[in-house]
């Protein structure tokens, strides 16, 4: 009897040693075992073990959301410099840089003394149907006071972006009215498009200048060919200078526009993501003409995936200055709380096999991001012979022409910066922004005068005849910068091109300040003497037996020039 009486308490008994047993060693771990918590076996275990230890035992109440939110970019960070953490209150205006629209009041403004004001309003948005006008002054919005010095862009943007349909309303202050001028707009889809020009420059060539690589890019790009097409357009320019990338797919898209089918555009491969390629399929609608395609350090991504396409298939010829080197492939993850990162999966190469992601050090991003001073000073934006190539890495074009990997796309053709009439004067007037400021305070004063002339080319006359460039620097002078006679003579071409452009693009919009600037464009110019010499395709490279027999021709055809002209010895003189 007594036997079965234990027997039934002895699971009871076991259950209360059991917890006993843990309470005492968990009491036993944490005041004498170093808090060794035993889930730490791994290093993901530890971030997890990390955070809770800081939550239950820090001295001091921590705001675990924003530890985290810190962390995050820190810890990406030491993986590449182009895998980023994006805010969840950040995630909408980063994505809808590319995709091609977003939500608001449709203005384009800037911050002058404090208080927005309005450069344009976008053609059928909702600004413009209340009555908004380019000048106005934004002073409150939904009845509060929005001006003064902790105004910034940031803070202007979030406010007057919102969701579609959402209202608000905004009282400006317009030079012709004594009293404040109430509107409620309603919120509406704002297009962005990618492609700020689309122009004939010359009667054979046009002109096209991509910004980004949106979601509709390649259709913006389809209907710039046909409206240059109507115009009998024998040739193209594309540049995609300061062009910093965007979707891979838009890309692939453009360059196919080029490429007849078959041609490779691009492959990508990393650890855990297998090798894909893409090809050409036939159907571009441009896959004969003329190319040229301008580059520079700012020219990144999809940039150069679209330049290499080109270079590296022979279609075309690249011009300019060697790319920013970026063959990182990034994809999004999205988090629940509507924050996402950027993970790189994956590199992506040109048609010949290179890899044009220059060299970089984990957790070194500022280092990676000046790059651009470091060339600068090195000289590589003045001679081609300052860049130092890798020729371990060297590849080449499908009609042998040598290309090289580990650091962006050198171009075919090597336009130099210059630097001529660029003075202490200059940069610091620029520097402060003050050209920028005396443009929009010139248009704001003669809108209605600058708003009669029909394009960029009856504007420039006008101005000509303004003494710009000397009412300019009265205002300078009176914003401390003191005049200086012979470096303004020195700079005063760039004064007046810097000038004009500003108060063409207030007047006229982004495309016709690019005409204007695009005349004495030395990269642009350059574009187009290529086209017109009829050079815009690559030839394949000499052998060196085919050298010496052209220069042996060459050799033979200057001696008969020597002995049929009379003037021989100035024809000779000039030839050699």
């Amino acid at each position: 009897m007594g036997t079965k009486g234990s027997s039934r308490f002895t699971p009871v008994i076991i259950a209360i040693s059991v917890v006993a047993g843990i309470l005492i060693g968990t009491f036993y771990a944490k005041h004498y075992g170093g808090n060794k918590l035993g889930i730490i076996n791994g290093s993901s275990n530890k971030l997890n073990a990390l955070l809770h230890v800081i939550d239950e035992q820090y001295v001091d109440t921590v705001d675990m959301s924003k530890l985290v939110e810190n962390a995050m970019p820190q810890i990406l960070a030491e993986l590449d410099p182009h895998s980023t953490y994006i805010p969840a209150q950040k995630l909408e205006e980063v994505n809808s840089e590319l995709e091609g629209s977003f939500s608001g009041v449709g203005i384009q403004f800037t911050i002058q003394e404090d208080t927005i004001h309005v450069n344009s309003v976008v053609s059928g948005g909702p600004a413009e149907k209340v009555g908004l006008m380019a000048g106005d002054r934004i002073v409150m919005v939904d009845d509060s006071l929005f001006v003064g010095k902790g105004l910034t862009n940031e803070k202007a943007m979030r406010t007057l972006k919102g969701p579609k349909g959402s209202q608000v309303k905004l009282s400006v202050k317009r030079i012709t009215e004594k009293e404040l001028l109430d509107f409620v707009v309603t919120r509406g889809d704002i297009p962005q498009n990618t492609i700020d020009a689309a122009y004939m420059i010359s009667n054979d060539f046009g002109y096209v200048q991509i910004s980004k690589f949106g979601r509709t890019t390649h259709v913006e790009l389809l209907n710039a060919i046909a409206q240059l097409s109507h115009q009998n357009c024998k040739g193209m320019i594309i540049d995609l200078r300061e062009n910093t990338g965007g979707y891979m797919e838009a890309a692939i898209r453009m360059v196919n526009e080029f490429l007849p089918e078959g041609k490779l555009i691009v492959y990508t491969q990393g650890r855990k993501y297998p090798r894909m390629e893409e090809y050409a399929n036939g159907t571009g609608s441009c896959q004969n003409i003329p190319l040229v395609v301008l580059i520079d350090q700012g020219s990144a991504s999809a940039s150069e995936i679209f330049a290499g396409a080109i270079q590296d298939n022979d279609r075309g010829t690249i011009v300019g200055l060697r790319s920013f080197g970026k063959g990182l492939v990034q994809q999004p993850i999205d988090f629940s709380d509507g924050s996402a990162i950027r993970l790189t999966i994956a590199r992506y190469y040109t048609p010949s096999g290179r890899c044009i992601q220059r060299p970089y050090e984990n957790g070194k991003d500022s280092k990676y991001e000046m790059d651009w001073l470091d060339r600068y000073e090195h000289g590589e934006f003045f001679s081609a012979d300052s860049v130092k190539l890798d020729k371990k890495l060297r590849y080449s074009t499908s009609l042998g022409r040598p290309v090289y990997g580990g650091g962006g796309i050198m171009p075919d053709v090597f336009v130099p910066r210059d630097t001529t009439g660029v003075t202490s004067y200059l940069m610091e007037v620029s520097n402060k922004g003050l050209l920028i400021q005396f443009s929009f305070q010139y248009t704001d004063r003669n809108r209605a005068k600058l708003d009669q002339f029909n394009d960029e080319t009856e504007l420039q006359k006008y101005l000509e005849k303004q003494n710009i460039v000397e009412q300019f620097v009265q205002f300078a002078a009176q914003k401390g910068v003191k005049r200086r006679n012979l470096l303004i003579n020195k700079s005063r071409k760039l004064l007046e091109r810097n000038l004009y452009g500003n108060i063409i693009y207030n007047i006229q919009g982004k495309e016709a300040y690019i005409r204007y600037i695009n005349r004495d464009d030395a990269t642009v110019l350059k574009a187009l003497e290529i086209l017109e010499r009829g050079e815009a395709f690559p030839k394949a490279p000499t052998t060196i037996k085919e050298e010496k027999n052209d220069n042996r021709e060459k050799r033979t055809a200057q001696v008969y020039s020597r002995i049929e002209d009379p003037a021989h010895n100035f024809h000779y003189a000039f030839i050699g």
